[in-house]
């Protein structure tokens, strides 16, 4: 485990550091799941696979806790797999690798995976500990989270016994989380019109790298640079000062719900000479106004075998994709008026591929209400449209998570928090996609909250946890297991 021995509780980054040894991107957590499987099994645990993928755990109640409402401890197994461009990192084979910097646990050059493999390693360490007083537990462990929530949603109404549950896929320490967004992902997918190349053109490859990228949900009110946007617009720059190119391709982003860090774009262009003091200007005006965070930002140029480029769109047709584009709405539309400081409605381009005859397209938007969902959903759609592209679907819908503040369990653990740490927890809701919102709506009874350790830069290099706040975590989750009071006598209900 190298540095990480050294860190509290020594079980839960035993299991996190095991866990980080497995490949685990989205859609392909078989390996880890029957890892953890054989895990359980080993120590005469339940253990349960459903027809998604999805592994549930189980675990007695300790000897007085036998009459306390059951407990479902919850995460995903999946990770965002973001590494830096000149990596080599293989992630459907290569470990990722943790250090301890400054307190904090992180990655090289790749996501690290505490979201939410931090979350997965609480809960598996409750399991293993017999030391702990605590009700009924189910741990629910679900796939292909972070690519549309489709383990979630596979789910069947019986799927767990228990009524409570603690989700641990929040990202701020001292923040009890009561409600989430909802989202949906507007889809292209059209041919566009090719025409062969002039032959007197160049090949030029441009490259825009250096932003910060970072969760679209939760880092969106940061306002970084999207890759995608600031590429597209800049050749419209190029455009609208008179630069005679056609574009061959373009590309940016590898998932739906992460910043884009980096985008790229093939042209055929006559004379490229001026490129270069073109882009040092944008550049140049980028770095004012982006954060500090994004300083290192550039564009970069390499000449390309003609071979490569293929066909390109007409004029008109890049034009029309630039200026649409350049204009699509990108990050928070509106902030909360019940929640100050938190985003209500922001959407995301978080994936562009420009070649060969056709456009692809993935823009998420997020909201803490379905009608901030529809209405933005639907102006993206209409602008589409309007420009003339065809295949266009909404998708991916994941609910949202609307809050209870009358919620027993919150009570509970405003009161274990206070008790435990002589402070006060912040209720608070996030700007991001939880699976509590799908569970909220498959068991409209269950009682439920979130929380968990401080992670910073998740979905992008760099990724990084608090080792101290996932102390903190585990000692509230314990504290709460063991508060959990007596289920009231049907006679006292009524």
């Amino acid at each position: 485990m190298n540095d990480l021995s050294s860190l509290q509780p020594t079980a839960v980054w035993r299991h996190f550091f095991n866990l980080c040894q497995i490949p685990r991107a989205s859609g392909q957590e078989a390996a880890v799941r029957d890892a953890l499987s054989k895990w359980a099994c080993e120590r005469s645990l339940c253990v349960k696979n459903d027809a998604r993928g999805n592994l549930i755990l189980g675990k007695a109640a300790t000897p007085g806790y036998e009459n306390r409402p059951g407990v479902v401890l919850q995460g995903h197994l999946d990770m965002v797999c973001q590494k830096h461009g000149n990596s080599k990192h293989d992630f459907g084979r290569d470990p990722i690798r943790p250090v301890l910097r400054d307190g904090w646990v992180t990655a090289i050059d790749t996501t690290l995976g505490a979201d939410n493999g931090i979350g997965v390693a609480l809960a598996l360490a409750v399991l293993e500990a017999d030391d702990l007083e605590h009700p009924a537990l189910e741990v629910l462990l679900t796939v292909d989270e972070e690519a549309g929530m489709h383990g979630a949603m596979g789910l069947e109404q019986n799927a767990v016994q228990g009524r409570l549950l603690l989700n641990l896929d929040t990202e701020q320490w001292g923040e009890l989380y009561l409600g989430c967004a909802g989202s949906v992902d507007v889809v292209v997918d059209a041919p566009v019109p090719v025409e062969a190349a002039p032959e007197d053109m160049l090949t030029i490859g441009l490259r825009l790298t250096g932003l910060a990228g970072g969760h679209s949900g939760i880092d969106i009110h940061r306002q970084r640079g999207n890759a995608i946007k600031l590429l597209a617009q800049f050749l419209r720059e190029l455009d609208e000062k008179g630069f005679v190119f056609r574009l061959a391709s373009m590309k940016g982003g590898t998932a739906h719900n992460a910043i884009p860090r980096e985008a790229e774009a093939v042209l055929r262009m006559v004379d490229p000479s001026s490129l270069l003091a073109e882009a040092e200007g944008f550049v140049a005006a980028l770095r004012g106004r982006l954060n500090d965070e994004e300083s290192r930002v550039r564009i970069d140029f390499e000449m390309v075998s003609t071979l490569d480029a293929g066909d390109v769109l007409p004029g008109e047709e890049a034009r029309k994709l630039l200026n649409l584009l350049g204009d699509l709405p990108c990050g928070v539309r509106k902030m909360s008026e019940q929640m100050p400081g938190v985003v209500e409605t922001s959407n995301n381009i978080g994936e562009l591929r420009l070649g060969k005859g056709r456009l692809h397209v993935n823009v998420m938007v997020r909201s803490l209400g379905e009608d901030g969902i529809h209405a933005l959903s639907d102006e993206i759609v209409a602008r589409f449209v309007a420009s003339g592209f065809e295949g266009i679907h909404v998708t991916g819908a994941g609910p949202v998570w609307h809050p209870n503040p009358e919620s027993k369990l919150l009570a509970l653990a405003r009161d274990v928090f206070r008790r435990t740490f002589d402070d006060e927890a912040v209720v608070q809701v996030i700007h991001a996609g939880l699976e509590c919102g799908i569970f909220n709506w498959l068991w409209p009874d269950m009682d439920m909250i979130s929380f968990g350790p401080t992670i910073h830069g998740a979905h992008a290099p760099g990724e990084r946890v608090e080792a101290a706040s996932v102390e903190c975590a585990w000692r509230l989750l314990v504290a709460i297991l063991a508060a959990i009071p007596e289920q009231e006598s049907k006679r006292s209900q009524a």
